[in-house]
């Protein structure tokens, strides 16, 4: 299932205290999923990497101090007077884990307890892995381990439309609009497996640090990002970036929206829907709602969902309430 529909599922499972386990190929956001709910709630999130550690480590260094053995517990193990009454413990990389910390993890699992530590009540147990057809070191999970918890299965977001849950997290986070552009109009690109030995491949982490690159010379550009998420992705970019610095000057669209030529290749009009989207106030908001209008309807939704998202300033303007009853049948999210 998409980002969307694995983060509701994964907050029913928190509220019901189910531990959840989020499979699916790496880079895609597992990890970021069980954070933003975390802040969400208010809530402190452990990361536990379960794949550095071994099952000694999970009972802790013993105490001779008194008659009988005790076990001190790691102290990155959730307290309450440190870390609050709830919270995430994140087992990340679980199924990388050798077979025997898998096993050792089953009572912190299922019972909540290692050893002599015990997990504070109000504290969730939520677990991520690559598939074994990633390769990306994952271990066949025991069974007895597997049943322990609701699976989650996660893909990426590969569709065009304004609701493109990656497309509108960099949107979020303000990358480069040229990138936005170009995820929108090559979505199969957001995510692609290598089907070789390549090491660079497209995910939406590694598209994350491709769009700071986007702004280096010419020169080095494409070697960067090709250093990032691989050959042919890298090259598409780069064709892209061409014809998005070939566009009419956003300033001409914006002063004059009835008049400034139209993109007709449909790249380039991605890439000024996109770039529009990033630069629109509350004052230049209804120029270039007059300039979208004239493109394809599909083009106009874009750059106002995302103008939007951007700006929920702009929401407020007659502009965008004469838009909202022209689409009564698009909804923001």
């Amino acid at each position: 299932m998409h980002i969307k529909s694995a983060a509701l599922n994964l907050a029913d499972y928190l509220d019901e205290d189910t531990p959840a386990f989020m499979m699916g190929p790496p880079g895609i956001g597992k990890s970021a999923i069980a954070r933003q709910i975390a802040v969400s709630r208010g809530w402190n999130l452990i990361d536990f990497r379960a794949s550095t550690r071994d099952p000694v480590a999970l009972m802790g260094l013993p105490d001779l101090s008194d008659a009988t053995t005790k076990w001190k517990v790691p102290d990155e193990f959730p307290q309450v007077e440190r870390d609050g009454e709830e919270g995430i413990l994140f087992l990340d990389e679980l199924n990388a884990a050798a077979p025997s910390m898998m096993a050792a993890m089953f009572g912190l699992v299922l019972d909540r307890r290692v050893g002599d530590y015990q997990l504070p009540p109000g504290w969730r147990v939520v677990a991520a892995g690559n598939r074994q057809a990633d390769r990306a070191a994952a271990q066949r999970m025991p069974t007895a381990l597997a049943n322990r918890f609701a699976h989650i299965e996660v893909s990426a977001d590969t569709s065009g439309d304004h609701d493109n849950v990656h497309v509108e997290h960099f949107n979020t986070i303000g990358v480069d609009p040229i990138l936005i552009a170009f995820l929108r109009f090559r979505p199969a690109l957001i995510h692609s497996m290598p089907t070789n030995d390549a090491l660079a491949f497209p995910t939406p982490r590694s598209w994350e640090q491709a769009a700071k690159y986007i702004g280096k010379p010419s020169s080095r550009r494409l070697s960067l990002i090709t250093g990032v998420v691989g050959e042919g992705a890298a090259a598409e970019l780069e064709g892209f970036i061409r014809v998005y610095q070939n566009l009419p000057s956003l300033d001409l669209v914006l002063s004059k929206p009835d008049t400034t030529q139209l993109p007709a290749d449909p790249a380039a009009r991605f890439a000024i829907s996109a770039g529009l989207a990033r630069k629109v106030d509350e004052r230049t908001f209804a120029n270039a709602m007059v300039y979208m209008r004239r493109l394809p309807r599909e083009f106009e939704i874009m750059f106002t969902v995302d103008a939007v998202r951007r700006d929920t300033k702009l929401s407020h303007t007659p502009t965008f309430t004469d838009w909202a009853v022209r689409n009564q049948d698009v909804t923001l999210g």
